[in-house]
């Protein structure tokens, strides 16, 4: 089964930038739907965005459009995550998660393969 790793988070100001990546080993990511998803502190884990398999589509929880862009490199086997104009509510931990389903799941439930997570935080 596939395992993930997830990299390039951390403190940045509001406003700032940061790019989340995904690193896939003992499988290929061509293989599942990838999401990202997050937790904040004494909150639920929520949906952020996936993308489908073959990278064709992309969904994104509606407070981030426009500021997250969620892509795949089958060929690196990765998946990465831009976020720009960082809000101080995107602080959480960040994980990317693989989904044996096809097309979009948008549940935790619906994934199988987790990352360990990787935290951003963003400062007012």
């Amino acid at each position: 089964q596939v395992q993930l790793v997830e990299s390039g988070g951390g403190l940045v100001q509001a406003g700032g930038s940061l790019r989340l990546s995904c690193a896939a080993s003992g499988g290929t990511v061509s293989g599942y739907s990838m999401g990202w998803f997050r937790q904040a502190l004494g909150k639920e884990r929520e949906f952020v965005a996936t993308i489908t398999r073959s990278g064709g589509r992309t969904y994104y929880l509606e407070s981030v459009k426009g500021r997250f862009t969620i892509s795949r490199d089958n060929a690196q086997n990765t998946v990465n995550l831009q976020m720009n104009s960082l809000k101080p509510d995107d602080t959480a931990i960040y994980y990317c998660a693989a989904s044996s389903l096809y097309g979009s799941p948008m549940t935790p439930h619906e994934y199988n393969v987790w990352g360990q997570g990787t935290q951003v935080s963003v400062s007012s």
